[in-house]
């Protein structure tokens, strides 16, 4: 009997990155088929060299409606006790930007251990109601939207084209 995995898992840079097997799959099929023209659209692995003292290489952020994927770095740093416009100035202060709601599953799931059990600002606002933005508690990994002038931690990102 052959077993076939869901998912390849592989080590970067200390983070856990994993990759669906359809991703991989269609990835090598195109390598195969039409040749390494295709290739080229691969993922490209990231160079230790490109991340700068103190970041931590978070994961591979798939594209996804068309738009082009992306490697996900953690900034060091944080600050506590922000309004959501004061964590997106602080963050924008230190080079990056407050992680949107999927790059912060992707930070919980790879770098959780780099998060105090408390509440983050996402840089993502509600969709129903702009006086909102979303948050996520590193503690258990939930979700919530929130008032912005509430004050929650946060940390920032930075994004690395494939």
């Amino acid at each position: 009997m052959t077993q076939v995995a869901e998912s390849v898992s592989v080590e970067v840079a200390g983070a856990l990155v994993t990759i669906p097997k359809a991703a991989v799959v269609d990835a090598w099929l195109a390598r195969v088929i039409n040749g390494a023209a295709q290739a080229e659209a691969l993922p490209q692995p990231i160079a230790l060299s490109q991340l700068r003292v103190g970041e931590r290489y978070a994961g591979l952020i798939l594209g996804k409606d068309g738009e082009e994927g992306y490697h996900l770095v953690l900034l060091p740093g944080e600050v506590e006790d922000k309004t959501w416009e004061q964590a997106k100035e602080w963050a924008a202060s230190i080079g990056g930007e407050l992680p949107n709601r999927r790059e912060q599953s992707l930070l919980y799931a790879n770098l959780g251990e780099q998060f105090k059990s408390a509440w983050y600002w996402s840089g993502t606002q509600s969709e129903s109601t702009s006086n909102h933005a979303w948050r996520q508690y590193f503690g258990a990994g939930s979700q919530y939207y929130d008032l912005k002038n509430n004050e929650f931690r946060a940390r920032a990102v930075r994004r690395l084209p494939l």
